[in-house]
């Protein structure tokens, strides 16, 4: 498949504007060992306030236990296409330390820290596909997490496949024209 290069308005990495989110991955396609290292690391070295890396995160590759707890979790669509997905990975943010200190910017930082994966990964040949559709609850059973420990979000990573595969709704999505809000309109002010 050829890239989909989104038309910015100004130059960015090439990493950046060639990153999208598709549904449609290879699914016999296995992650090599330490194939999201790089992407995991990336992720290590994020920003956040204080310093406080409050991100944390369950790894599944297909086949395993967890990978199908995390399938199992996920809601509506997502369970039409992520199942072919080389990985599947919980994004959680601790959001209260286990002394019961509030982190109140640990989503923003979680945010940022699987935003480091997703272009670190995308730049290792691998395609990233964040959700927000599944069940918090289930996931939170599922691997037994502590109340301070809030899944977020859970991405889904692996090798780009021809979105023919998908069924007629998914795969329309999947080739309709790359759209963003401009950039004026995002900036409020700019003195």
């Amino acid at each position: 498949m050829t890239p989909r290069t989104a038309e910015t308005s100004a130059p960015v990495l090439d990493t950046i504007a060639e990153r999208w989110s598709p549904r449609s991955f290879v699914a016999d396609h296995a992650l090599p060992e330490g194939a999201l290292r790089g992407a995991l690391e990336a992720a290590r070295w994020a920003p956040s306030a204080s310093n406080t890396q409050p991100w944390r995160f369950i790894v599944a590759r297909r086949g395993s236990e967890s990978y199908e707890k995390i399938r199992e979790n996920l809601m509506g669509f997502n369970q039409a296409w992520a199942g072919s997905a080389s990985a599947l990975i919980v994004n959680i943010a601790e959001t209260v330390t286990a002394e019961g200190d509030e982190r109140p910017w640990a989503v923003y930082d979680l945010g940022q820290a699987v935003a480091h994966f997703a272009v670190q990964a995308h730049s290792e040949g691998l395609y990233v596909h964040q959700m927000g559709g599944f069940d918090r609850d289930g996931i939170r059973a599922a691997f037994d997490l502590p109340e301070r420990l809030q899944p977020i979000s859970v991405a889904a990573v692996g090798q780009l496949a021809d979105p023919a595969q998908l069924p007629e709704p998914l795969r329309e999505r999947e080739v309709a024209p790359r759209q963003r809000i401009e950039l004026d309109e995002l900036v409020i002010r700019n003195d």
